[in-house]
């Protein structure tokens, strides 16, 4: 008996009377070797786990400190969070909540697994946000002008998606791809042109899209509150430790699941990566994650007294990059070049330039420093431990973006290269690339994108402090705006780059006189129309029905 209370775990389950006993009984059944204790008089020893399951959820706050006293009161032992499977909180609240296991009406086979994990020094999050309410969201009132811009983004928004859905893959006749493509450039361009009509009146929607047109401010990108949505399919975290290697561990495994589903594009821009073939699209995303695996594993074994974190990074990056061109080529890979069979990945890296920088990347150390050195994390002006869900999400957000970006600039030099080599297009490229027109078509799209984020976007952006990230997210690759300081970079533009922001200043100071105007004016025509025309035309259908009517009398 003693022998078997020395092996047994000893876990106290705070739950309801019924559920309590009936989660015990099958506990035990599934394990014998756990032992769950509904009273904290019967334990024989501290507990290896506390679980308190909830029936109801309704203030963050006041779980919050019922929390931080369960938790004071029965350390070192991790506390379990169980949840309803309906909720009036979104997943940003939930996973704000300093617990190591938070689950959300889980069965009996994911709650066996959690205990095991936490009892190992893990932590396991899963939620079903799909079962989450927002019943108690704040509303926003919304004026005409506003009204007007959230109104067109979720219109022109539905159109890009169904054009997105129906040019993946293209569709086989030329005019008909050509059609739906023009329409995609006209939806991007009336998108562009409503925000900078109604650009001024954002700053009174940025609080109520997110809550009131979700859709909208996911897929366009107006979610500029600097915080990291876990809302969609549900947020599942699984950690065996809590460290970084454990993390990292994490991020890979969700971001190669990401990659090996398939990717859209739902950035709103044309990309790079589009322009490869689906299997070396995969073979590049996947190859830069491993490149970078490699890379954060050389990093660890830095000492103090080596160069700095950055300066080891910056060495390494360019070693990355041809590592994974290699991988995504082929290192045998051999294509007919001038009547010759020439080595793929070695006429690639001998011609293209893949040093060159992407300057909206954010600086590596916010993305480094975690995963290797195991610092904590800054989100929504809170300092969080890398293994916490809302800092996993950032470090996962920012990994992603630097894939998505470093693969553009690779994928962008190979498009490049494969101008010169048509044999390679058919390796390489996707179908309709094969033709030169179609593909120096891509390339001066590319370019042309390119000059206008230069010169017009990116300057805006600084100007307006926003980051433009790319996240994997539902087997798409998203736009997310982040508001950060960056005022350095400002500073560092150029003098035409300088005007544009100049002028975006002028707009915004001038914006609000100009909707008094119209309002003004807006006013004067109702005065007019009601109180002038409308009177008048009153005046001249009374005195027509009074001429019938002595017209009448008369006859």
């Amino acid at each position: 008996m003693n022998l078997a209370d020395s092996t047994s775990t000893q876990i106290l389950l705070l739950a309801p009377d019924l559920l309590g006993e009936s989660l015990a009984l099958q506990l035990t059944n599934a394990d014998p070797n756990l032992e769950v204790m509904l009273r904290s008089d019967q334990l024989r020893r501290h507990p290896a786990l506390v679980i308190w399951s909830l029936e109801s959820l309704e203030s963050v706050g006041t779980l919050q400190l019922e929390l931080k006293r369960l938790q004071e009161n029965w350390q070192p032992a991790p506390v379990m969070l169980l949840l309803p499977a309906q909720l009036q909180l979104n997943a940003n609240e939930l996973l704000s909540l300093d617990c190591p296991g938070l689950l959300q009406d889980p069965d009996l086979v994911t709650l066996r697994e959690a205990i095991t994990t936490l009892c190992g020094g893990g932590r396991v999050v899963n939620l079903n946000t799909a079962h989450t309410s927002q019943g108690n969201a704040p509303q926003f009132t919304m004026g005409f002008g506003q009204w007007l811009l959230v109104s067109g983004l979720q219109q022109i928004d539905n159109d890009l998606r169904l054009i997105e859905r129906l040019l993946n893959p293209p569709p086989q006749h030329e005019l008909l791809r050509l059609l739906m493509e023009g329409r995609q450039r006209e939806l991007r361009s009336a998108r562009g042109l409503l925000f900078w009509m109604w650009g001024p009146l954002q700053m009174g929607i940025d609080r109520a899209i997110p809550e009131q047109y979700p859709a909208t401010a996911a897929n366009i990108g107006l979610d500029i509150s600097g915080r990291i949505s876990a809302e969609g399919a549900g947020t599942m975290i699984c950690l065996r430790e809590r460290n970084a290697v454990a993390v990292w561990s994490a991020i890979r495994q969700r971001l190669s699941d990401a990659v090996e589903g398939g990717l859209t594009n739902a950035t709103g821009n044309l990309l790079a990566i589009e322009g490869l073939h689906p299997q070396r699209r995969r073979d590049l995303l996947l190859s830069l994650l491993n490149q970078l695996d490699e890379v954060l594993q050389k990093l660890r074994q830095v000492n103090s007294s080596d160069p700095p974190l950055i300066d080891c990074w910056l060495a390494l990056e360019s070693e990355l990059r041809e590592q994974a061109l290699r991988t995504m080529a082929g290192n045998y890979v051999r294509m007919p070049r001038n009547g010759e069979l020439t080595l793929v990945a070695e006429h690639l890296l001998a011609t293209i330039d893949l040093q060159g920088r992407d300057q909206d990347l954010p600086d590596p150390q916010r993305m480094l420093s975690p995963l290797i050195l195991d610092r904590p994390v800054l989100v929504e002006g809170q300092l969080l431990p890398a293994d916490a869900p809302r800092a996993l999400l950032e470090l996962e957000t920012l990994v992603s973006n630097w894939l998505v970006r470093t693969a553009e600039l690779i994928s962008a030099e190979v498009l490049e290269a494969s101008g010169e080599w048509p044999e390679l297009r058919r390796f390489l490229l996707n179908q309709h690339l094969i033709s030169t027109r179609e593909l120096e078509r891509v390339r001066n799209q590319l370019n042309s994108q390119s000059r206008w984020q230069d010169l017009i976007q990116r300057p805006i952006q600084l100007y307006e402090s926003k980051r433009l990230l790319y996240r994997l997210r539902n087997g798409s690759i998203e736009p997310l705006l982040l508001t950060e300081p960056r005022d350095e970079e400002l500073s560092q533009l150029g003098w035409l780059q300088k005007q544009v922001a100049l002028l975006l200043e002028a707009r915004d100071a001038l914006a609000p006189s100009m909707q008094a105007l119209i309002k003004r004016f807006g006013d004067l025509m109702v005065v007019v129309l009601t109180q002038v025309l409308g009177r008048a035309i009153g005046l001249v259908g009374r005195g027509i029905a009074q001429g019938m009517g002595r017209s009448l009398r008369g006859g």
